[in-house]
């Protein structure tokens, strides 16, 4: 379905132009342009992905192809969630570039099929990577929380207000909403961790391997369990969870592409956690 996949994308980036006019000209019938083109590009994309798993008779992520699209999908689910739940209109300004440039990235990736396609095979996995994605697409859109956070707090700190100080949402819903992903997120890779190590044994017939991705995968998790322990014992809020949020995602990013590509494990180049 690789004309889907294509399709699917340049919808995407059209979604993202709207969001671009959006922020500066702020018109509404472009937020809401924005908003469809993104349920239709998710749309063919879940399409696309179907197709994919169907004809490889396994979940979609076989390679770098795969789990890209994976990723991209996982973003926009989230982001589509949170968007109705908050009404962040200005945080797909954030969501579908990033959406976009995922999208075009698994494109340029090679398509090599997996070395056994029947490890790919077991419900236990396909938990571990569902839960896995949505969660990192949580934590992604937390980062981007965290950004407009820091943009509207510099901007109300200004004693002339902005270019981002009437486009940003109050304080206190990007703090709320970027808590509320931490939460999805950190609840997502709990479980996709658990079905992880219950599908290891399975296949390797130990529970941990001191694989490195494992060990970053740990340390991502006891990263983000830090931050919710300080939120929920200390009261960290504001300004200094939006700069924790943002450097939670530079540790989940080494999580997925250094150690992916500078460490060597069992999982190989198309594994998130």
């Amino acid at each position: 379905m690789e004309p889907v996949f294509i399709i699917a994308t340049i919808i995407y980036m059209f979604s993202c132009a709207c969001y671009f006019g959006y922020l500066f000209i702020q018109k509404s019938i472009l937020q809401r342009m924005a908003a469809g083109l993104m349920m239709a590009g998710f749309a063919l994309h879940t399409v696309s992905l179907v197709a994919c798993g169907m004809r490889a008779g396994n979940f979609p992520v076989n390679n770098l192809h795969e789990t890209l699209s994976v990723t991209g999908w996982a973003i926009t689910a989230v982001f589509l969630a949170f968007y109705f739940k908050y009404k962040l209109r200005i945080l797909g300004v954030y969501a579908a570039p990033l959406i976009t440039l995922v999208m075009i990235a698994a494109y340029q990736m090679p398509r090599p099929v997996a070395q056994d396609p029947q490890l790919f095979k077991s419900w236990w996995l396909a938990g571990h990577i569902i839960t896995i994605f949505l969660g990192n697409a949580a934590f992604s859109l937390a980062c981007g929380l965290g950004i407009l956070y820091l943009l509207q707090e510099n901007a109300i700190k200004k004693k002339t207000r902005g270019f981002f100080f009437s486009r940003l949402p109050s304080l206190d819903l990007l703090d709320t909403a970027g808590y509320a992903c931490i939460v999805v997120g950190f609840s997502m890779i709990t479980i996709g961790l658990i079905t992880g190590v219950v599908y290891a044994k399975a296949i390797w017939g130990r529970f941990w391997n001191w694989d490195p991705k494992e060990v970053w995968s740990a340390i991502t998790w006891l990263f983000y369990a830090a931050l919710l322990h300080e939120r929920l014992t200390v009261g960290w809020r504001g300004r200094r969870a939006a700069v924790m949020a943002i450097i939670g995602f530079g540790v989940l990013l080494f999580t997925f592409f250094g150690v992916n590509f500078l460490l060597k494990g069992h999982h190989g180049t198309f594994t998130v956690m």
